[in-house]
């Protein structure tokens, strides 16, 4: 990770398998609920931790954990360069998504153990980290999820049973890593959960609310995370 942060800090967590970086702004009001930033396959980049930031403008303790440490730690990729892009498709394909829970849940730990902490906890992620809240969301005692547009959800489904929490999905119409028969899968399957809210967002791609990101929608980013803050302020408060 580099300097270029404004409200953050870098600490470390002492998980079960090993010790990890992670990100960390604080609000102004302390102590205050957490929520754990679970990023894309660029790593704790400046699109996640100007999340990370605006988080803590909220009012909340927001951590952003290295979930690559185990494949390359400080992973800090642009989502404006190929070689970054290939990188971090290889980091992808090399990603262990159970030992990345586990490394959720120690994070979710370590963090609900800080004093800054008020004991309130949630998950958000993006991409990739969106899968991993969905599945970290089946693994671990929270109070709310959030999750981003986490292409390869449906093979996650069999474990709908064990969400516990409020859980709120956002799902890009034309998604081109998450086909619309697959959209259709994961709306059907969670439709009968009342603590489940799944919106679709008409005409949008991949990442659209990605800071900086090609297919970032001003309108549509801002709708999201609305409906990502009134969320967290029903569950968190």
């Amino acid at each position: 990770m580099d300097d270029q942060v404004t409200l953050g800090d870098r600490i470390e967590i002492a998980g079960r398998d090993g010790a990890f970086a992670a990100y960390i702004a604080r609000p102004e009001a302390l102590p205050a609920p957490a929520v754990v930033v679970l990023h894309e396959v660029f790593g704790v980049n400046a699109d996640i931790r100007q999340h990370c930031d605006e988080l803590a403008g909220q009012g909340y303790l927001a951590v952003a954990s290295d979930l690559f440490w185990r494949l390359e730690p400080g992973v800090d990729l642009s989502v404006t360069s190929k070689p970054d892009w290939d990188h971090a498709m290889r980091l992808y394909q090399a990603f262990d998504r159970d030992a990345g829970a586990r490394d959720v849940a120690d994070t979710l730990m370590a963090v609900a153990g800080l004093a800054e902490c008020s004991g309130k906890l949630a998950l958000l992620g993006y991409c990739l980290g969106g899968l991993m809240t969905f599945i970290a969301a089946q693994r671990c005692r929270i109070d709310a999820a959030v999750a981003f547009h986490g292409a390869e959800t449906e093979k996650y489904l069999d474990g709908a049973d064990a969400l516990k929490a409020p859980l709120l999905m956002h799902l890009a119409e034309e998604d081109e890593f998450m086909p619309k028969p697959v959209q259709a899968e994961i709306t059907a399957a969670l439709a009968d959960r009342p603590n489940v809210t799944v919106y679709s967002y008409p005409g949008q791609a991949h990442a659209f609310s990605r800071n900086g990101g090609a297919h970032y929608d001003a309108a549509a980013a801002a709708l999201a995370n609305r409906r990502t803050s009134e969320f967290l302020q029903r569950y968190l408060a």
